[in-house]
C-alpha cells in the first residue's frame, strides 16, 4: 500500500517529463473523470501557433501578468495569501498558470491544503522543464471552458463558432474572464458584469508589451 501511495505521487513527475514532448497531448483529471462517468467531452489539440495571440494575451492578464518572469509561482503573491489567512482574513486567489496546469493535469479541484502542498513542487518542477510556450500551450488545451468543453478549440467553437486562431480581443477577453469559473461565467453569453471585467481585461492584454516576450520574442 505505501509503494502505491509514493508511486502515485512520483508518477506526476515522470509525466512532466513526457508532456515536454511535443507530440503528446496532455488529458486533464477533469476530463478523466468525464470519461468514467460516460459523459465524454469536446476538445480538440491545437499547436500554440494555431491560437489566436488574442487569447494567449487576454489569459496571461487576466490569470498570471507575471507569467514570464516566475519559476511556477509568484511568490509576492503566495505570501499575500499566507498573510491573510493567518489573520483570519478572506484569501485571494494566487495560483499561476503553472499552478492551474498542474492542478488541471494531476490533481483535482477544491481548496485544500494538501492540493496546494502537491500543487506547488509540480508546477515548480513543470515551470523548469517545460519552456514557457509549452505550458501555455498545455493550459490553453486543458481548461474548461464549460461542461464537457475543453481547450482553446473547442471552447471558441462552443461560445462563437471560430477556430481558435480567428478569436477577436473581445471574444479572447470573454474567454479568458470566463476561467475562474466557465459554469456560471457563459464566455459566450455574457452578463453585464462579465462584459466589464472582459473590458478591463482586453485594455490590459492590448498594453502587454513586454509581458509576454516569452511567448511571442
Amino acid at each position: 500500500m505505501v509503494r502505491i501511495a509514493i508511486a502515485l505521487v512520483l508518477l506526476p513527475y515522470l509525466l512532466i517529463f513526457i508532456y515536454a514532448l511535443p507530440f503528446i497531448h496532455p488529458v486533464s483529471t477533469l476530463m478523466l473523470s468525464e470519461l468514467v462517468l460516460l459523459r465524454g467531452y469536446d476538445r480538440r489539440w491545437v499547436d500554440i501557433d494555431d491560437i489566436s495571440p488574442n487569447l494567449v494575451r487576454s489569459v496571461m492578464m487576466s490569470e498570471d501578468g507575471q507569467f514570464c518572469f516566475h519559476g511556477g509561482v509568484d511568490w509576492t503573491q503566495m505570501r499575500g495569501v499566507v498573510a491573510d489567512a493567518l489573520e483570519g482574513e478572506t484569501t485571494r486567489g494566487a495560483s499561476t498558470i503553472p499552478m492551474q496546469t498542474a492542478k488541471n493535469l494531476f490533481l483535482w479541484n477544491g481548496r485544500s491544503f494538501v492540493r496546494k502542498g502537491l500543487e506547488l513542487p509540480l508546477a515548480i518542477g513543470a515551470d523548469f522543464v517545460w519552456s514557457k510556450r509549452r505550458m501555455m500551450e498545455i493550459y490553453l488545451n486543458v481548461a474548461e471552458w464549460g461542461p464537457g468543453i475543453y481547450g482553446a478549440e473547442a471552447a471558441a467553437q462552443y461560445h462563437f463558432k471560430v477556430p481558435a486562431s480567428k478569436l477577436s480581443a473581445r471574444q479572447a477577453a470573454l474567454l479568458a474572464v470566463s476561467l475562474p469559473n466557465p459554469i456560471t461565467r457563459v464566455a459566450g453569453k455574457p452578463s453585464r458584469g462579465v462584459q466589464r471585467l472582459a473590458g478591463v481585461v482586453e485594455r490590459r492584454a492590448r498594453n502587454s508589451g513586454d509581458y509576454i516576450k516569452c511567448i511571442y520574442d
